[in-house]
């Protein structure tokens, strides 16, 4: 039954399209774990600086030199808390 006063009673409601998710990211074959997706370089700041990060893929980190501190990434999600952060050597 539709909730539309402009059709007659008796019509079904319009289906909704599903949403197409988007792609999980392919798991890391090193590290047993969710990479990192890298298009989020482009929105990602230092929360510290808002300046650019660059990405250690070795590490699992984002890397902020402006602030001097490295960003774990878990799972695949970057965790962008200075008190997470590791200072850089």
């Amino acid at each position: 039954m539709s909730d539309d006063p402009n059709l007659p009673p008796d019509t079904p409601p319009r289906p909704v399209p599903p949403i197409d998710p988007l792609p999980d990211p392919e798991p890391d074959p090193r590290a047993g774990r969710a990479a990192f997706d890298r298009r989020m370089l482009e929105a990602l700041v230092c929360p510290q600086t808002q300046a650019p990060l660059s990405y250690d893929a070795e590490r699992q980190e984002l890397v902020s030199r402006a602030a001097n501190l490295a960003y774990p990434i878990r799972g695949g999600i970057p965790v962008m808390l200075a008190d997470e952060a590791r200072p850089l050597d």
